[in-house]
């Protein structure tokens, strides 16, 4: 699982729970300025920081996951991108750019029959991947006009899915009414849900109706009439129309599925086959006397997939055409499809089941005809969207009315932009030796578009921009002297931007900016007026190493209070290494206090290296040097900058421990048995002992498709060298793990047992991934780590 979907997952379920405003978004998600499902298209990226909830998350997850996150408010434009709607202590508020005024649409009173928690209105969140204006707690989807308003209260989730209960506000009467309120109760994957509990809600680009997912099929209520009816009734647990299983909304990042037409019509969705799927049986022990099975369809590594096909639904008739779409679905997937702008067609983007080919496929509605407009390729694996730029998971980047679009690409060596035609003509926007790390906006009429960058230092980010209809060089936008990552949410028009901005010496700070100008709205509330010094942020320090093989790897160290260079220092080496994720950003929370990691105050040093395969922006060779590798290239970079650091003098080679979870989990694993001499202590969080019982979309992107590489997979895996078991092991992990399935530890506990290797092992029962479910389960796992780090690796200078 990667770092920014652990983070995802983990931050969306504890914010649900706690009732706060809404879990954190990893990295960034596309701020749509949707209005009944018309999206502008602005990007909002997510790379600054809340610090104190974001501190509050690193304790709570004992994970340090040092990404660059924020857990800002969602924005939701206007549609001419002047004003943007927000939640405000319960109430919907409408803020004008560039006077700041705001105006209460909907008040706190008006919504007090959704019985919303009180909170305060500075800690007001965004649920990933959702529509603009919607987070957790209460979020909200207006109509074209503004005056209907659809509202997103109490969720309840289930693995990547929120749940609502689901109410329109009428701002013309006044009236606040429950979208579907006498759907029974049902169970998804026998779990219970309350009565009317809505997926995928959402307004008709008319605001007359509602469309939503319920029971695996498709209904939609009409606000008039209040009359609710089903619009598919094929769905059933092997076939999801509108919504997706774990493997698709976990790796492709899909939760909505399905797309009204411009003109109300019609619905474009999703439906998928998992009659082939095999069936992962999780068992709950403690929830009653006998043991509950839980089945979730998992498609593990080489085993058959969800096969996918897109209908177009006439609402009026209530019957799908299919579209006619090349390639068989048992080896292929398809992660994005969208409207038009004028409704004429559909797009879609279509993956080979390795990965390493992508079609984009523009249908006809009307006949279910679809015709290839553009191919990607690469020998390793063709990124998608989300997984690189971190944004969210509907909408196309249109431009010019839907004549063409922006698209990325590394065919050249580097990520850069296209801007790509309906005909499948393609123009080069981004030039030279730099990687784009996310498309943050454009300016048609004046002739931009923006994007994250950062050609100097692959730990920082920086916004630039370049000619949107000529090839051109590109400028940086962020002034020079404020060394971190900084990121910019673009109204729809590109003429306002929201500025973040964060480092390990800064707090989090934003302000709002005049477009191409770059100029604060407001002078008193720029950035400079803003900044504060993280306490002992200077504790931490970035520097680059060289190991013994070439390889020069971007690094972090934080040293403990009254650190004394004559004296000798454990050190901890916190690792992620996968495709996936990375930990040596410049951003707020890297490396501030020991805290962060087991709750150990001060006497460690703190080490992260980001070694071969990190998605960090250094070039397509170095991010996909670990094809069919991961396990290895990557376990061995980490080897060879310990070696390296433990050739400084105030580090103590006989104190040298290792964390990690999720793919960290895995790599700490493989680090104490390939690696005795160097690492004496790991601490392995949900970790993947053997890859070949991961899922498909995740393992075969990276390791390739069985059988072709199964001497690779074995490898790789640390279950293949748990025998080599020298030091000190502690492996936690949850049995109601759906992502990491619990099975693979079992294995590997099988596997020491066997050769007589002494561990410790916490199994956490019903946790998910995270290990944060259940009262006193966060306080004790840090707890739990901490007393092993000072049992085995003593803090402290000698």
């Amino acid at each position: 699982m990667s770092l920014q979907a652990q983070f995802l997952y983990n931050s969306r379920k504890i914010l649900q729970d706690l009732q706060l405003s809404g879990p954190a978004k990893p990295v960034n998600i596309r701020a749509s300025s949707v209005k009944n499902n018309k999206p502008q298209y602005a990007r909002r990226q997510y790379l600054g920081q809340n610090n104190a909830l974001m501190y509050r998350l690193q304790l709570l997850f004992a994970l340090a996951l040092t990404l660059p996150v924020a857990l800002h408010a969602q924005l939701t434009f206007s549609k001419d991108g002047n004003s943007y709607f927000s939640v405000e202590n319960n109430a919907i508020v409408e803020t004008t750019l560039p006077a700041m005024t705001k105006t209460t649409l909907v008040t706190a009173d008006q919504l007090a029959p959704l019985g919303l928690p009180s909170r305060d209105p500075s800690a007001n969140g965004a649920r990933p991947g959702a529509r603009p204006g919607r987070g957790d707690g209460l979020t909200f989807q207006l109509s074209d006009d503004e005056q209907k308003i659809l509202l997103y209260a109490s969720p309840k989730r289930i693995y990547h899915d929120a749940f609502y209960a689901c109410w329109l506000f009428d701002r013309k009467t006044n009236q606040l009414s429950r979208i579907a309120a006498n759907l029974p109760a049902i169970p998804v994957l026998t779990y219970p849900l309350p009565p009317a509990y809505l997926l995928n809600a959402k307004l008709s680009p008319d605001g007359s109706k509602v469309g939503f997912v319920y029971d695996n099929n498709i209904y939609m209520e009409d606000l008039a009439s209040q009359s609710v009816t089903p619009l598919t009734t094929d769905g059933n647990d092997n076939r999801l129309n509108g919504w997706f299983d774990y493997a698709y909304s976990e790796e492709l990042y899909t939760i909505d599925g399905f797309r009204w037409s411009p003109d109300s019509k019609q619905i474009a969705y999703w439906q998928l086959d998992l009659s082939k799927v095999g069936t992962f049986y999780m068992i709950d022990n403690t929830d009653s006397i006998y043991p509950r099975m839980i089945p979730i369809p998992f498609p593990k590594v080489g085993t058959p997939i969800a096969e996918a096909k897109i209908g177009v639904l006439s609402v009026d008739a209530k019957t799908t055409r299919w579209m006619n779409i090349d390639g068989d679905p048992s080896s292929h997937y398809i992660n994005r499809m969208e409207w038009t702008p004028d409704g004429g067609h559909i797009i879609v983007q279509q993956f080979n089941r390795a990965q390493n080919s992508t079609n984009l496929i523009l249908c006809e509605p009307a006949t279910g005809n679809s015709k290839t407009i553009y191919t990607d390729t690469d020998s390793a694996w063709v990124d998608l969207e989300p997984f690189w730029a971190h944004t969210g998971i509907t909408g196309w980047d249109w431009l010019e009315n839907g004549k063409s679009f922006i698209w990325a690409s590394e065919k050249d060596g580097w990520r850069h932009l296209y801007k790509i035609g309906l005909d499948g003509k393609e123009m080069l926007l981004t030039k030279g030796n730099y990687d784009v790390t996310s498309i943050s906006g454009w300016d048609e009429k004046k002739g931009f578009v923006y994007f994250g960058a950062s050609p100097d230092n692959a730990t920082q980010r920086y916004l630039y921009r370049a000619p949107l209809n000529k090839p051109g060089a590109a400028t940086r936008v962020t002034p020079a002297g404020l060394a971190g990552t900084h990121s910019y949410t673009f109204s729809p028009n590109g003429h306002w931007a929201e500025h973040n901005f964060s480092s390990h010496l800064y707090a989090p700070a934003s302000e709002w900016l005049e477009m191409p100008d770059n100029k604060p709205i407001d002078p008193a509330a720029a950035l400079s007026t803003k900044l504060t010094a993280i306490p002992n942020g200077a504790r931490t320090t970035f520097f680059q190493l060289t190991t013994a093989d070439g390889v020069t790897m971007d690094a972090w160290v934080t040293k403990p209070v009254n650190f004394d260079s004559t004296k000798k220092y454990p050190v901890v080496f916190y690792t992620y290494s996968e495709p996936a994720g990375a930990t040596v950003t410049d951003a707020a929370g890297i490396g501030s206090r020991g805290a962060t990691f087991f709750n150990v105050d001060s006497g460690y040093i703190f080490v992260s290296v980001e070694g071969r395969g990190a998605p960090t922006p250094k070039g397509r060779a170095w991010r996909k040097s670990i094809y069919k590798n991961v396990g290895w290239i990557n376990v061995n970079d980490q080897a060879a900058a310990a070696r390296e650091i433990l050739k400084w003098s105030f580090i103590d080679p006989s104190r040298v421990a290792v964390f990690g979870s999720s793919g960290g989990g895995s790599t700490t694993q493989n680090l104490l048995f390939r690696y005795p001499e160097i690492y004496k202590v790991g601490l392995a969080s949900a970790g993947v002992p053997n890859q070949l019982i991961y899922n498909t979309i995740y393992e075969e992107r990276f390791m390739g498709v069985l059988p072709e590489n199964r001497a690779g997979y074995l490898k790789c895996n640390p279950l293949t060298y748990a025998k080599n078991l020298q030091g000190h092991l502690l492996i936690m992990h949850g049995t109601g793990d759906h992502n990491v399935n619990y099975q693979g530890e079992e294995m590997l506990l099988n596997e020491l047992i066997k050769y007589n290797r002494q561990f410790s092992f916490m199994p956490y029962p019903n946790r998910t991934h995270g290990i944060t479910e259940g009262e006193g389960t966060i306080l004790h796992k840090t707890t739990m780590m901490a007393e092993f780090l000072k049992m085995w690796c003593p803090p402290g200078g000698r």
